[in-house]
């Protein structure tokens, strides 16, 4: 689960306007590629073991238009100045995001190829199917796809995306496991779910990431035990992304992620 940080700043690739995504889905996600990577904001990360007690509260500034290495400045660590180890984690974060996206645009693509595979990049987008409709809001069931799946099994999850009809944009995505599920020999994860909820911080923009959430259950070697994440973001700057300084955009959906 850690984080479901990467949290985010969506930038979308998915080719324009293709007709096997609905439309109000469509809508949703192309305005949220319009303003990928467009803020920086400050997060409030909050980790707790499975009895509510908290273990770790961390307060990080990412700005996307500095150097990758500076991207990520943890400011405080449990309400402590952060210690060098701290720090080093959270630049060497920001260069490994660098690295992918550099080479990304080297090899002329519009994923990132990271190692580990976003809920993003494992949707499938052009099966998706209306779950609920009410006065305000659609409900898409997304499924996931099966080919090079190497992290969320499809029979294993449910994904959903609530678009506003009005907006036509994204007020939440959803991920749950339907199951139990085996992650390794020794690790079996009981349940798990994450949210991402999506808020206008500026009436000129689409709606961005405003709090994701993430909880689970496991056990390891039938020992018990639990997590869970509370991301909130707060005081976001409109800034141009570091990646646009030559001229290029690249659009990726592993911002997407639990």
């Amino acid at each position: 689960m850690r984080l479901f940080f990467a949290l985010f700043l969506l930038s979308l690739g998915i080719a324009p306007l293709r007709a096997e995504v609905p439309a109000l889905l469509d809508d949703a996600l192309l305005k949220t590629l319009k303003d990928a990577n467009r803020w920086a904001f400050t997060l409030n990360i909050v980790e707790e073991d499975g009895n509510g007690k908290e273990r770790k509260r961390t307060l990080v500034r990412f700005d996307p238009s500095k150097p990758y290495a500076e991207q990520y400045a943890v400011i405080s660590v449990d309400g402590q100045p952060p210690n060098s180890s701290e720090v080093n984690r959270y630049r060497r974060r920001g260069e490994r995001r660098g690295e992918r996206l550099d080479k990304a645009e080297s090899e002329g693509r519009t994923d990132t190829d990271g190692s580990r595979q976003s809920l993003g990049e494992l949707m499938d987008l052009e099966h998706a199917t209306v779950l609920s409709e009410d006065a305000t809001a659609v409900t898409f069931e997304v499924p996931l796809k099966k080919e090079g799946n190497r992290r969320m099994p499809p029979e294993k999850f449910l994904v959903t995306a609530r678009v506003n009809k009005a907006t036509r944009a994204f007020e939440r995505i959803d991920a749950k496991l339907r199951e139990s599920m085996r992650m390794a020999v020794v690790v079996k994860i009981r349940s798990g779910e994450g949210a991402i909820e999506f808020s206008s911080v500026d009436p000129k923009f689409a709606p961005t990431p405003v709090k994701l959430q993430g909880t689970g259950l496991y056990s390891i070697l039938f020992v018990p035990g639990g997590r869970t994440y509370e991301i909130d973001h707060t005081d976001f700057k409109r800034v141009k992304p570091y990646a646009e300084r030559f001229g290029v955009r690249i659009g990726t959906m592993k911002a997407i992620d639990f």
